[in-house]
């Protein structure tokens, strides 16, 4: 199943967005530290363009540390861009954001003139939240499901910063199916926009293969099933999401087990590695081009119908 999730008012966003970067003199991007890779949206880059870049590995306290290490490693080689790792109620971390911000932006760290930052990230990494940590205020409204910032907004900084908002947006197609999945794993497309019981699959998979004692300590299992459906199976026996005759509900069995991943009740979990990402994007490269070639035969072979 591919899942795609990119609402009207996300095209809207974008297009403010591109009218004004060149007033921008720093881009801080929130990413999901359990995800960064998949909840990093590759139209930042296209439209940030040379402007520095702070990438912020939000959520870090339900990451595994030692893969968010590899992935600030990672991000820390890209030309331009500082990574840090983060989790918004550490107000010590959250302080360090405007210290990093003047020296990626040595230009403007005058009394007299704001350093212009634009906060981006997708839905539900916790943008608006950082937002009102960083201002000491409520400022941005915040929620528990995406999208829930719709417009752009600026907000002056006591420190001589001043942010602009943007609505948290994805990108029209997700091409990475594994992205699409690990985004909805972890809450960043609306719950009415993907299939519970298929994305439960792809979780409990990586879990198993990943993270097994986590599911036997979580769910008290001694005997560990080998397939994912008979896990998914078994966590609905114990939390008791059963229907009439004594049947898995594997609906509730799956809202169960994300709502518990993303509640970080599994512990700390991180459902990709830098390693993992670049296999993955090999194998997009190579569907891209199979796409690229069955769409030039097709044109070709509608071309010779019609000279028929």
């Amino acid at each position: 199943m591919a899942i795609q999730w990119y609402p009207g008012h996300m095209h809207k966003a974008r297009k403010q967005i591109e009218e004004v970067m060149p007033q921008v003199d720093l881009v801080i991007e929130v990413l999901d530290a359990r995800i960064p890779y998949s909840s990093e949206n590759p139209m930042v880059g296209s439209l940030r363009g040379d402007t520095p870049c702070i990438k912020l590995l939000n959520k870090a306290d339900l990451a595994d540390p030692d893969i968010t290490q590899l992935w600030l490693e990672h991000l820390d080689a890209q030309q331009g861009v500082k990574a840090m790792a983060i989790t918004t109620s550490d107000m010590s971390q959250v302080n360090k954001i405007p210290e990093l911000c003047r020296k990626l932006s040595p230009h403007r760290d005058q009394p007299d003139k704001a350093i212009r930052t634009m906060i981006m990230g997708i839905p539900n990494v916790g943008k608006s939240t950082l937002i009102n940590a960083l201002a000491g205020r409520i400022i941005a409204k915040t929620g528990n499901e995406p999208a829930v910032t719709k417009r752009q907004q600026r907000i002056s900084l006591k420190n001589g910063i001043v942010l602009s908002d943007t609505p948290g947006i994805l990108w029209p197609k997700v091409e990475n199916e594994h992205s699409g999945y690990r985004l909805a794993v972890t809450g960043a497309i609306r719950d009415t926009a993907m299939e519970y019981e298929d994305v439960a699959m792809y979780a409990v998979e990586y879990m198993m293969q990943a993270y097994p004692q986590r599911l036997a300590e979580r769910y008290d299992i001694t005997d560990m099933p080998s397939q994912p459906i008979e896990m998914l199976e078994e966590i609905g026996r114990r939390r008791g999401a059963l229907r009439g005759g004594g049947r898995i509900d594997l609906h509730k069995a799956s809202e169960v087990l994300l709502h518990e991943i993303r509640g970080g009740k599994l512990g700390l979990v991180t459902l990709e590695t830098p390693d993992m990402i670049a296999e993955e994007e090999v194998l997009v490269e190579q569907q891209r081009e199979e796409k690229r070639i069955k769409d030039e035969l097709r044109a070709e072979q509608y071309k010779k119908k019609r000279r028929r």
